[in-house]
């Protein structure tokens, strides 16, 4: 069984646009992380940091956006969300995934918080404006990150537009790809459950 550890509103919504792509029977833990407080100590046991989201599979636990989508795509490859060991297109998709993880949302922090030039906290990652720039161009050759498949890394990049999408550029490719990503089915479901 699946279950998500899940705080609606956040990053971890995302998840559970994942796991309706998916199909597979899941159950969610609603957290509220902004309680007074946070989180319960008891929490650590499923995060140490005591963050959404995680993921519980048969005794795992996984956290951290990135390695969900990756587990989850390898878990259930029937669902198609992600290129299996030795296919085609398995190192652009994890080096998607890695990229979302260690400079998209890194720059997008940097940029939110109105950091511009050299700076040493955006020393790892580079300049936001040239991550910014690499998105619209993947965006502008094909339908989806990977061209004309759907994978998690879309559920990566699409939820960004939920929580900083007044940091990303309006162009012609990156509304129409939005504009895909925001009528799937499994997107408006997990909106629901996110409300819930």
């Amino acid at each position: 069984m699946l279950k998500l550890y899940h705080s609606p509103q956040t990053r971890s919504s995302r998840m559970v646009w994942l796991l309706e792509e998916i199909g597979a029977p899941y159950e969610i833990e609603y957290l509220d992380i902004r309680a007074e407080g946070g989180l319960p100590e008891s929490y650590r046991a499923i995060h140490p940091l005591k963050k959404v989201p995680a993921l519980q599979h048969d005794g795992e636990i996984v956290t951290e956006s990135a390695a969900i989508c990756l587990y989850l795509s390898d878990a259930f490859p029937a669902a198609g969300l992600g290129p299996r060991v030795g296919e085609a297109g398995r190192g652009a998709y994890l080096s998607w995934l890695a990229y979302y993880a260690g400079v998209v949302e890194p720059a997008l922090m940097v940029k939110a918080v109105g950091a511009t030039g050299f700076s040493p906290l955006s020393a790892a990652w580079g300049d936001p404006e040239l991550m910014i720039k690499r998105l619209e161009d993947t965006l502008s050759a094909g339908p989806y990150v990977l061209g004309e498949r759907f994978t998690t890394v879309d559920v990566l990049i699409g939820s960004t537009f939920q929580w900083a999408g007044r940091l990303l550029p309006k162009t012609e490719a990156v509304e129409a790809y939005k504009s895909r990503l925001m009528s799937r089915p499994a997107f408006l479901r997990s909106l629901e459950k996110d409300a819930a």
